[in-house]
């Protein structure tokens, strides 16, 4: 075990002296408890992600340009090689040399605390972005690789995953119009130029706070919300606040519909159909869908009515037990409302299992969890995270810290960068960034992978760590679910690398972590008191997994919802409002009445990452919850299994069909009536554990 780098050794000891007293932490948790110090480096100053150029924002134009050369020469080659694997390589090549830029560019236009930095990284994505758009409807170079699928004996000589990325690279030309004459292929370019504008409009949108003159409110209320002059800004839902008045306040006044995002919405729905029927697909959905495990919008909307109706009962008495608890705090105001949902389910939640999460935090420090992520990988995949120590300028925050993935026979695997604590102007979402993908080079060595994991979480204090909740946790395991789908493949071709594999497929590593980070026996090998050491009691671990079931109908009717409000707006255009069609699908799908005056769509962000593919998290979490219970379930830390599971599902990234690592992993072919099963049968009471527990 190599000895953690973040922190100079005195440093770190003052610091396990401090806050715990029974043991002490292994190196990655010492890196993750502690503050950092970086060490000042006078004579060099390493660019961000270790590129020299981007030491400053100028140097984002010099990536940019040096990038697009080399595309363009590549794009020379690739129309000048023969047909066969070269072919392909040449095309992997040119991919890599522009994503690399456009990736990490987008990461920089998000999480950079300097806005000068954001717009740099902003202006990039676009320029790269509009030059993919215009190389996927260049005819030589589609030639050049439709010579290549058309020739069957060479085809035949190439190993399947070189099959699938030629496969896959001609669907991204056919999907941008290549087939079509020299004026529709520049509507379609100008068409997903477009979309690039759009879709950064909306976001920004979706996350602008609204204001209130403070005088049409409570003034018991205020504190509630950030005061500006005469104003209030509401930026959020404010979900779990006990407050009715500020449940319901915040709702009608962050979802009051704002006509400019209206039409920036209508607009960019309106463009993605025309490009798709451009194409040549019926809408967006079937144009997204396919090459998913879904295949098409029929069977997401079939899977989506499948849940619905045999969730029907169960979601019936999760809202009549939420009605009786609302009754119960305010008889005077007894409606069900939307803005409810969240809490009153967390209060009966807590209320039947005293699952209070400040009773859970001081088990779950920041570096005992990344303890516990450290030994369940080692365990499973023989893998090891070890703490270093970024270059001056290596980072964009002095908090972010750097882990290095070492196998135990294969050495280094790649990096993950973990920004993972709030401060001004970071957005509240935690989430993975591919910022290189792995590809095996021209010189026989690999080219790493690199990631970034960006959390909400609170900064390390005076007399304690960073203590997270159980949700915090689980989230936590999630996204490092991510990292290691990025780490573990060893994919030839970088555009099929980790996860650059279909959406309804990619969440599903990420799930599967959320079993391993509510499992007693994984638990327990991290979770104990930061002060005392004390290990989590069993019976706290058994009431958690427990109550997450209280509701759970109800929680996975909303997301139907979701779901299904996303297959409409990306099917054939319909010829009613954005608004009509939610309040349609809202009585439905979900069941609570539609607020008048509200446009909760207006703040769907997930309606530009994920269009046409919200149901995603759904099907991915029915596969997670197959492979949990068949593979993992009897011993979540086998290594045999950890090893299957990496061979079979992990380590191909989208270098094969999704449905079929699906089928290898479960050993059969599973339906959506099976994925529907996994899904309802998870919120069935565990009485054995239960039992267990009360003996205890």
């Amino acid at each position: 075990m190599r000895v953690c780098n973040i922190l100079p050794a005195n440093r770190c000891w003052a610091a396990v002296r401090l806050w715990r007293k029974v043991t002490t932490w292994s190196a990655v948790g010492a890196a993750f408890n502690s503050n950092p110090v970086r060490r000042l480096d006078l004579l060099q100053r390493h660019g961000l992600f270790g590129v020299p150029e981007l030491s400053s924002t100028e140097g984002f134009e010099r990536v940019q340009r040096r990038a697009l050369l080399e595309a363009e020469q590549l794009v020379a080659k690739a129309c000048r090689t023969a047909p066969g694997a070269s072919t392909v390589e040449v095309f992997d090549k040119l991919s890599d040399t522009l994503c690399r830029v456009a990736d990490l560019a987008d990461f920089i236009k998000v999480a950079h605390p300097d806005p000068e930095y954001r717009e740099a990284g902003e202006k990039t994505c676009i320029k790269i972005g509009t030059a993919v758009e215009k190389l996927n409807t260049n005819v030589e170079l589609c030639r050049s690789l439709k010579n290549l699928l058309d020739n069957q004996e060479v085809m035949d000589q190439l190993d399947p995953e070189t099959r699938r990325v030629a496969e896959l690279f001609m669907f991204d030309f056919e999907i941008s119009g290549i087939h079509l004459d020299e004026e529709q292929r520049k509507e379609a370019v100008d068409l997903n130029v477009k979309l690039l504008d759009l879709n950064n409009q909306f976001l920004m949108g979706c996350h602008m706070p609204n204001r209130i003159d403070g005088r049409a409110l409570p003034t018991h209320i205020h504190h509630h919300f950030t005061s500006e002059g005469n104003y209030l800004q509401i930026g959020g839902l404010h979900a779990d606040s006990p407050d009715d008045v500020v449940r319901e306040v915040a709702y009608r006044i962050f979802l009051y519909p704002n006509r400019d995002l209206m039409d920036i919405l209508d607009q960019l729905l309106s463009c993605r159909n025309k490009l798709a029927r451009l194409v040549g697909y019926e809408s967006y959905a079937h144009r997204a869908l396919r090459g998913t495990m879904a295949k098409n919008p029929d069977n997401v909307m079939n899977f989506l009515q499948l849940l619905t109706d045999k969730l029907k009962d169960r979601t019936e008495k999760d809202f009549k037990m939420m009605k009786d608890m609302k009754c119960k705090l305010n008889p005077r105001n007894p409606d069900l409302m939307p803005w409810d949902h969240s809490y009153l389910s967390g209060v009966i939640r807590a209320e039947r299992f005293n699952i209070e999460p400040s009773l859970y935090s001081p088990y779950f420090s920041l570096g005992s969890c990344m303890d516990g992520l450290n030994a369940l990988f080692t365990q499973l995949y023989g893998v090891s995270l070890l703490a270093e120590q970024p270059s001056a300028g290596e980072v964009w925050s002095e908090d972010v810290r750097k882990l290095a993935v070492v196998h135990e026979t294969e050495g280094l695997l790649g990096y993950i960068y973990c920004d993972f604590f709030i401060r001004p102007d970071k957005p509240h979402q935690d989430c993975h960034f591919t910022v290189r993908g792995g590809r095996m080079q021209d010189d026989g060595r690999y080219q790493l992978p690199v990631v970034a994991l960006m959390l909400s979480l609170p900064r390390p204090g005076r007399d304690a760590p960073t203590l997270l909740t159980p949700a915090m946790m689980e989230n936590l395991f999630h996204e490092m679910g991510h990292a290691m789908h990025s780490m573990l493949g060893r994919t030839r071709y970088q555009h099929v690398t980790g996860t650059r594999c279909a959406t309804d497929f990619a969440e599903v590593p990420s799930i599967l972590m959320e079993y391993f980070a509510t499992d007693y026996r994984v638990i327990s090998q991290f979770a104990r008191d930061y002060q005392t050491g004390q290990p989590l009691p069993q019976s706290m671990v058994t009431r958690l997994c427990e109550s997450k079931k209280v509701c759970g109908a109800a929680d996975t009717q909303l997301q139907v919802f979701y779901a299904a409000l996303d297959q409409a707006y990306h099917g054939k255009p319909q010829s009613r409002s954005t608004t009509d069609i939610l309040i349609d699908l809202q009585q439905k799908y979900y069941g609570l009445p539609c607020v008048p005056n509200t446009a909760w769509h207006l703040r769907f962000s997930h309606l530009v990452g994920y269009g046409a593919k919200y149901y995603s998290y759904l099907m991915s979490r029915a596969v997670a919850s197959m492979v949990w219970r068949q593979c993992f379930q009897k011993d979540p830390l086998n290594r045999y299994t950890g090893e299957r599971y990496r061979r079979e599902m992990l380590a191909h990234g989208g270098g094969r069909e999704p449905m079929q690592m699906v089928e290898d992993m479960l050993q059969k072919k599973p339906s959506m009536e099976d994925f529907v099963d996994a899904l309802v049968s998870e919120m069935d009471p565990d009485f054995e554990s239960i039992i267990m527990d009360s003996e205890n």
